[in-house]
């Protein structure tokens, strides 16, 4: 699904550098304590731990309080996050209002193992547009537990976010020195005065806007600055005052008029001091909401080994179109203003798939053009690499060893290096880079004797050959491992996905372009028990998806089976009836999931709580993903009926949020769910899924450590894994990889990742389907190697018992 990993890694780069604005939903904002209305109690730095420049110690009396103001774009829900102390060994109860209205009365603070351990409490309520005051107010004579902050997370409303460091600046620089920043970096600003940001901003009509400016001042003076709209002051010397740490954002706000179409908004320093770090301004109101039209047909030209021209009709727009993005079916591969545009730095002799995606000035982006399918030209002749030296290996263990070798040379450089198992040539690590490293821990196979060599692969795509093998080693053995497995069934067309039936003597299995459901017995026998009615091919990635059976079907008076699937409007979920040999019936459960060619998503599963939970993709528009007004770019937990489920974060069908192309849903046996996500061209990711968590995209792919985002608990390069299905046996994690053609097997320890390494690599293609057998320790798994990705052959379900 996506190619190159550096190649992709440098264009993503630069069009996170060039990009203006993106619409997004609000990440948690951070109120310190420090800086909230105390009353009967002092600030204080006594205790390791907090944030910002100290914390709230109340006095050890009932009625003390701390009470946070705090901004929402717009009238809702919010969530509301305590981070607190409690060295005491007694709960420390506080009565939490909103605006003088109790939302939760005597809230249980309890015990932490000291003063210097912080944990958070966490509820939601529902907030007014615009300022807001939440008080916590101590119910016992042992007063409030000592608090370090307030994260609120508020309704987002409409609005568009301006990056600062990609604005016109005049006297300072992009950093990033300084954590919790969102997009790429900050600016700062030159200490002198006159040093300014200005950003280029959209209306879809004139009327008056808020201006909210994100900034940090780690001073303990004032940073004041005069904010201009179109040259027209609109607050002189605004003060933007210490944030106690440069590490620590807070907002600023104003109310400005805007006319329709383009506008300037400058924000410049007032005294020698210079302006506040900036981390981007964003302007919330009617906004405009408009998608630009879809580009028209792509066409390839002047083709070569490593470049082409492509051009399309353009998109029209009610306030203009100022970009268009340029994807390889899933990934995004380049940015231009206008069409036509030079593709460069391509693969030779390489099939893309081209589609272009119109984006106007507010960030509202278009639905895909069609696809254009271009070739380069092979490579001209070059001398290829020269062969690495012999590899040698060390620190074997039952899953890995390192691998080092000789450095190759080349004329042109060398662009990676690919570690093989010398008796199948399967490649085991691809190592990358600027010249690419000469050691590598490759994962292995336990008890299994190796040799391995390596190859050369140069900027013009040529191989060398190979390297002399390494000395034999073997690995250890090791228990949850994936045996060589027998053929369950065998004439697929992209299966898509396996649910089992609650008796376990049979699974039910969809065909993702094809849209019929087949009946597939332990023994191998396959029948076609239907077709899901209303579903439409995207000539990409959607279709027929998922399914799972009610958990507690059986045939009779419960014959639901749930489907998620493509339809004319967008992506749905629906229910059918199926008594053990038919499907029949067809009713829609829940529709506004937006579809593209490619992140449809897809998979679906009935969690313990027996509650479905939906992994949906952000259909190619990633301001979905944060975006908690969107079905897109989530995790849902929806009822049978598709209304939210019970005890939700939000109080909506929302779980989490921030996915780019999540596919793999599974537990482990304390309860627990992970989910396998594509990423776009550096790092794909197994996520822990907790409610109410943003897991990051687009701000982060992969590992980020941004402040209110949530890390993986693992990634892989996206040549090794693209990964869809994932199956647990044994709290053994069985992931199954697209692009990366092998089953990864990942060992959980409670909430954290031991083990990594993969099986079957390249033997059967690409994987995509992957299920625990119900009552016994095995998997099945199917590969997708008739998709549009994939060679063409038809498709085979396989049995793997892991022992």
């Amino acid at each position: 699904m996506n190619f190159s990993k550096s190649r992709a890694c440098a264009i993503a780069c630069l069009l996170v550098l060039g990009m203006a604005a993106l619409p997004a939903a609000a990440a948690p904002m951070r109120y310190e304590a420090e800086n909230a209305t105390i009353s009967q109690g002092a600030v204080e730095s006594n205790h390791a731990g907090y944030s910002g420049t100290g914390f709230v110690n109340g006095t050890n009396v009932a009625g003390s309080f701390t009470e946070w103001t705090i901004t929402a774009p717009s009238a809702g829900t919010a969530t509301l996050a305590f981070r607190y102390a409690n060295g005491t060994g007694a709960d420390r109860p506080s009565d939490i209002s909103v605006n003088g209205t109790a939302v939760a009365a005597s809230r249980s603070f309890p015990a932490t193992a000291s003063w210097a351990t912080w944990a958070t409490v966490t509820l939601t309520a529902p907030v007014v547009a615009g300022a807001n005051k939440v008080r916590a107010t101590a119910t016992t004579a042992g007063g409030n537990p000592n608090f370090d902050y307030l994260d609120a997370d508020v309704p987002a409303g409409a609005f568009t976010d301006y990056q600062a460091e990609t604005a016109t600046i005049a006297q300072g620089v992009v950093e990033s020195n300084h954590a919790g920043f969102t997009g790429s970096g900050f600016v700062n600003y030159a200490n002198v005065t006159g040093s300014y940001v200005e950003f280029s901003v959209s209306a879809a009509a004139a009327g008056t806007e808020t201006l909210t400016f994100r900034y940090a001042n780690g001073t303990t003076a004032d940073r004041p600055m005069t904010i201009t709209v179109n040259g027209t002051a609109v607050a002189t010397a605004r003060s933007f005052p210490s944030t106690g740490a440069w590490a620590t954002w807070q907002e600023v706000a104003l109310d400005a008029p805007l006319t329709a179409g383009a506008n300037t908004v400058r924000a410049t320093a007032t005294t020698e001091g210079g302006g506040p770090n900036l981390d981007r301004l964003r302007v919330t109101g009617a906004g405009d909401t408009e998608k630009p039209t879809s580009p028209g047909q792509p066409v390839c030209s002047a083709i070569a080994h490593n470049a082409l021209t492509l051009d399309w009709p353009p998109a029209t727009d009610n306030i203009g179109v100022v970009a268009y993005d340029i994807y390889h079916q899933g990934q995004q591969i380049a940015t231009a203003p206008a069409p036509p545009h030079r593709l460069t730095g391509l693969t030779p002799d390489f099939g893309y798939q081209l589609s272009v995606f119109a984006r106007d000035a507010s960030g509202n982006v278009s639905l895909s053009s069609p696809e254009a399918n271009c070739r380069t030209l092979p490579a001209p002749a070059d001398d290829p690499p020269s062969p690495p030296g012999q590899p040698t290996v060390s620190g074997v263990q039952a899953t890995s060893a390192t691998v080092s070798w000789a450095a190759s040379t080349d004329d042109n450089g060398v662009r990676a290096y690919l570690v093989r198992d010398h008796a199948t040539n399967a490649v085991l690590a691809t190592v990358t880079g600027t010249p690419p490293a000469t050691t590598a821990t490759v994962p292995l196979e336990c008890a299994r004797t190796y040799q391995v060599h390596v190859v050369a692969r140069d900027s013009a795509n040529q191989l060398s050959t190979p390297s002399a093998p390494s000395a034999s080693f073997t690995t250890s053995t090791c228990g949850t491992v994936p045996q060589p497995p027998t053929s369950v069934a065998g004439g697929w067309d992209v299966p898509w996905d396996i649910s089992w039936a609650p008796d376990g003597t049979y699974a039910l299995v969809t065909e993702r372009d094809t849209f019929r459901v087949f009946k597939v017995t332990t023994s191998g026998a396959k029948t076609q028990v239907g077709t899901v009615p209303n579903t439409q091919t995207t000539n990409g990635e959607g279709g027929l998806m998922g399914l799972d059976f009610s958990p507690t079907w059986n045939g009779t008076t419960d014959q639901d089976v749930f489907f998620m699937h493509t339809a004319s409007e967008g992506n749905r979920i629906a229910k059918m009836s199926f008594n053990g040999t038919t499907l029949s019936g067809y009713a829609s459960v829940l529709q506004g999931i937006d579809k593209n060619r490619y992140h449809n998503g897809g998979r679906i599963r009935f969690g313990p709580d027996g509650y479905l939970y939906v992994a949906t993709g952000d259909a190619q528009q990633s301001s979905n993903a944060p975006d908690l007004d969107s079905l897109n770019g989530k995790i849902l937990r929806i009822t049978r009926t598709g209304a939210a489920a019970p005890g939700n974060p939000f109080g909506t069908r929302v779980y989490s949020y921030g996915h780019r192309n999540p596919q793999g849903l599974a537990w482990d046996s304390a309860g627990r769910l992970w989910s396998s996500e594509l990423g776009n061209s550096s790092r794909d990711e197994l996520n822990l899924i907790l409610p109410g968590r943003n897991y990051g995209w687009p701000t982060c792919e992969g590992t980020c450590s941004v402040s209110g985002m949530t890390n993986p608990k693992y990634t892989w390069g996206v040549a090794e894994a693209s990964p869809s299905g994932i199956a647990i046996v044994g709290n053994t994690v069985f992931m199954a990889a697209l692009r990366g053609q092998r089953l990864w097997r990942i060992v959980l320890n409670g909430e954290n990742v031991t083990t990594v390494n993969s099986y079957f690599n390249g033997t059967y293609g690409r994987l995509r389907a992957v299920e625990k057998v119900p009552g016994a320790a095995a998997i099945w798994f199917g590969s997708t190697n008739s998709d549009n990705n994939g060679d063409g052959s038809a498709d085979t379900i396989r049995r793997s018992t892991i022992q």
